[in-house]
């Protein structure tokens, strides 16, 4: 049987209409949660969050990648990517996604950081907006042995 370890999350933006910045191609943090990991093997971590995205364009897209043990992204410590076509809308839509982190190491915490970016690091041209809500959490559980 598992065991609960801890949970947390990380709120950006709580209603539509914010934050209200582009998309850029540089990856913009918009969540980071430490999870308490107590130093078990075998653990689980699910990550699960939502962003808010509009686009008057056709063919725009955005990706959303998460980080393990940073608040500074860096490509090299990745364990997730979602890259999303914008659905064409005069109106914002939000965009869910969930991840599993099942190789992290043995550690008393374990930091996870969420980046959105479009743009030239998807050769695509984009003029997409974060425009809410973003939210970003995590569970810690510990496997059955």
């Amino acid at each position: 049987m598992g065991r609960f370890l801890d949970l947390r999350s990380s709120m950006n933006a709580g209603v539509s209409g914010s934050p209200g910045v582009p998309i850029t191609a540089t990856p913009a943090l918009f969540g980071v949660i430490g999870l308490q990991t107590e130093n078990v093997s075998n653990k689980v971590i699910t990550l699960t969050g939502m962003v808010g995205v509009s686009s008057l364009l056709l063919g725009t897209t955005f990706a959303i990648q998460i980080c393990r043990g940073t608040t500074v992204y860096n490509p090299a410590n990745v364990i997730y990517t979602l890259v999303q076509n914008v659905r064409l809308s005069a109106f914002s839509d939000t965009y869910a996604f969930t991840a599993q982190d099942l190789l992290a190491p043995a550690a008393a915490e374990t930091i996870y950081s969420a980046f959105i970016f479009g743009g030239s690091l998807l050769g695509l041209l984009f003029t997409g907006e974060r425009v809410g809500p973003e939210v970003f959490w995590g569970i810690a559980s510990q496997g059955a042995p």
